[in-house]
């Protein structure tokens, strides 16, 4: 029987990346995205590649959108084997200093790459745990790595979610379900981030170099994560 990926705040980067891979090896793809027009592009997209997939736009921020989205899912596909936490903030939306970093500052990226996280775990967890098998997959940058204060806000928000993913994967140790975290160190290949830094080079600050990786070697990486399961947390794209 085919598995299930659900993939959250599917975008033509990671997600693209990682869809390709999971479904070359027999799943269906679950594309959870805001925008409706935007997921059903990348639904047509993998279904020119062979790869059964369907629509599923979810603001991956809302608790209630989350819950009707993954019963949709599992209407459509069955359980969910594999779910990954994709979502990425905007550039524009990050506060270049930690010394201007506020209260209001936090919201967006906490909400982005902590509370929706959370919020995708509450819904699939318990019913992984019964079944005693399942795979949490999340996203992260390099900030819990290496920090950057010109991403001040993100990289705080990215090192509460690196934590929960540490706390989240101890307590579920012996129950059969895997959670793992992918620290990216590199600029994703086909994603918007990439866009929109070719085009607006001022973003980068002076002097930083920033490494590229194809989006599907990324999704090569979380696949080893989910064959291999040895780490709650993996590295790519950082200096040894």
């Amino acid at each position: 029987m085919s598995k299930t990926i659900a993939i959250f705040g599917f975008g033509p980067g990671l997600g693209m990346g990682t869809a390709r891979v999971f479904g070359r090896e027999g799943f269906r793809v679950a594309v959870v995205g805001r925008r409706p027009d935007k997921a059903e592009l990348h639904v047509k997209d993998l279904r020119a590649e062979g790869i059964e997939a369907a629509a599923f736009p979810t603001d991956v921020t809302d608790a209630a959108q989350v819950r009707d989205t993954v019963s949709a899912i599992r209407a459509r596909f069955g359980e969910i084997d594999v779910a990954v936490h994709g979502a990425a903030g905007n550039i524009g939306d990050r506060i270049p200093s930690t010394l201007d970093l506020d209260v209001a500052g936090l919201s967006v990226p906490m909400a982005l790459k902590l509370h929706s996280p959370i919020l995708m775990t509450r819904a699939l967890a318990p019913a992984m745990i019964a079944r005693g098998e399942g795979t949490l997959l999340f996203s992260s940058g390099s900030t819990p790595r290496a920090p950057w204060p010109h991403l001040s806000n993100f990289g705080v928000a990215l090192a509460a979610q690196h934590g929960y993913v540490q706390q989240l994967a101890a307590e579920l140790s012996g129950t059969g379900v895997y959670a793992g975290v992918l620290n990216i160190g590199v600029l994703i290949g086909n994603s918007v981030a990439e866009e929109l830094i070719d085009n607006n080079p001022e973003l980068v600050p002076e002097g930083l170099d920033i490494v590229r990786m194809s989006n599907n070697e990324l999704g090569e990486h979380y696949w080893r994560m989910y064959v291999e399961r040895d780490s709650a947390s993996v590295d790519v794209g950082f200096p040894e």
